[in-house]
């Protein structure tokens, strides 16, 4: 019988922070236009907006359910990646986290039924959403979500083995994740919540890269042509680097382009963000590979809880 620790660990709870982070961020924007910091004229083409809304219990609310739905989600596609790949043998030679379904821990049966739980509690907390915001459109967006999600390693055709996990992590767990968060919330997105959204989906898409590029090996020898396996060692290990770097770079054009320079604060995450990328550096001697590489992950983790934790500072003082 699996025990409980071991669903836990099937859950990879170490990949958590990369869906805290994003809602961090579009709540503390969130706050930062409803204190009548993001003018209208700061906007982003198409939006709706609201004059310096005030936040209340019902804002808060709708915060906290996008964190269920950001973690129900993460949690469900780990458990739905480790049902896919452990059913089409990916996993059979594997380093990194362990798999449930690969190493029989727990029958494939059960590890899919545990990621459309995941999924049915990240869909009932989007439907909160909805009915507090009465934003009904993100009800197809939420549909959309559980779909990528499942189809990362899932279906006929899974586009993370294509090369197509980076583009949409980038998209789900940044721009989808961080600016749905903060439209829920006060219907308005600005200029400085969409930096965010944009620099955490190139951390997460960091994260997955740095996590292929472990697996390169075993994904080519089974078929999984992820980007890394498609870049190969160098040109992943730079596309990683060049993530790692814009994120934590690209904010600061929020201070030099006349705004509060609090946003200067992103430099806090810059000492963290050299530590994996020295480990990833491409005209390293001998690269780290395999298990040597399992400190990037983790490294990059806590890149991502850095950099929401400053950014999102910034646009509460600002």
């Amino acid at each position: 019988m699996t025990t409980v620790s071991q669903w836990a660990a099937g859950a990879r709870p170490r990949t958590l922070p990369m869906a805290v982070s994003p809602v961090v961020i579009g709540a503390a924007a969130a706050v930062h236009i409803g204190s009548g910091a993001g003018a209208p004229g700061e906007a982003v083409p198409g939006e709706v907006t609201l004059d310096g809304p005030d936040l209340g219990a019902v804002d808060l609310a709708v915060a906290a359910l996008a964190l269920v739905v950001a973690l129900a989600l993460q949690v469900g596609v780990n458990y739905a990646n480790d049902y896919s790949d452990g059913v089409r043998g990916t996993d059979d030679v594997r380093v990194g986290p362990m798999r449930l379904t690969a190493t029989g821990t727990a029958a494939a049966v059960q590890v899919k039924a545990a990621a459309f739980i995941s999924f049915g509690l990240a869909a009932l907390a989007g439907l909160g959403i909805v009915l507090l915001s009465g934003l009904w459109w993100m009800i197809p967006v939420g549909v959309v979500c559980v779909l990528a999600a499942w189809w990362y390693t899932g279906g006929k055709h899974p586009y993370g083995y294509l090369g197509l996990g980076e583009v949409m992590v980038f998209v789900f767990f940044g721009l989808v994740a961080t600016l749905g968060t903060t439209y829920a919330m006060v219907e308005h997105i600005s200029v400085a919540s969409t930096v965010g959204a944009v620099s955490h989906g190139l951390i997460a898409s960091a994260l997955l890269m740095a996590n292929n590029v472990r697996d390169i090996p075993t994904d080519r020898d089974t078929g999984k042509r992820t980007l890394a396996v498609r870049l190969g060692q160098t040109r992943a290990r730079w596309t990683y680097c060049f993530m790692i770097a814009a994120a934590v770079a690209i904010p600061l054009s929020l201070s030099l382009a006349g705004q509060q320079p609090w946003f200067w604060l992103v430099v806090l995450a810059w000492p963290i963000a050299v530590r994996p990328m020295i480990i990833m550096w491409p005209w390293r001697a001998t690269r780290p590979k395999g298990t040597a590489l399992i400190p990037v992950l983790q490294q990059t983790s806590m890149v991502g809880l850095v950099f929401a934790a400053a950014f999102s500072a910034a646009l509460l003082i600002s």
